[in-house]
């Protein structure tokens, strides 16, 4: 009988954790685990299930990093340019 992937279920659930709270420290963990859970998925000739659920892992894992990566790069450009109008300096 074909068992599902403990760490597929690992991958879905720190992927909703990093959507919900922990961003980056959850999402790089996300894609790490989701990517070696279809790994043994895929060697395990059919006795390991889980193979959306690891996907859906390594898809929310990459969404929290882009929207991590968005963030820094939206408070970069809001720190400069408040500095560059001078509403950073007292």
């Amino acid at each position: 009988m074909p068992q599902n992937s403990g760490k597929a279920t690992t991958a879905l659930v720190l992927g909703i954790l990093g959507l919900v709270a922990c961003g980056f420290f959850a999402g790089i963990p996300a894609i790490i685990v989701g990517k070696q859970a279809q790994r043994e998925i895929d060697a395990s000739n059919g006795w390991l299930t889980g193979r959306g659920m690891a996907t859906a892992g390594i898809v929310m894992g990459w969404v929290e990093v882009a929207l991590g990566i968005l963030a820094t790069v939206v408070v970069i450009f809001v720190y400069v340019f408040g500095h560059a109008v001078g509403l950073g300096s007292s």
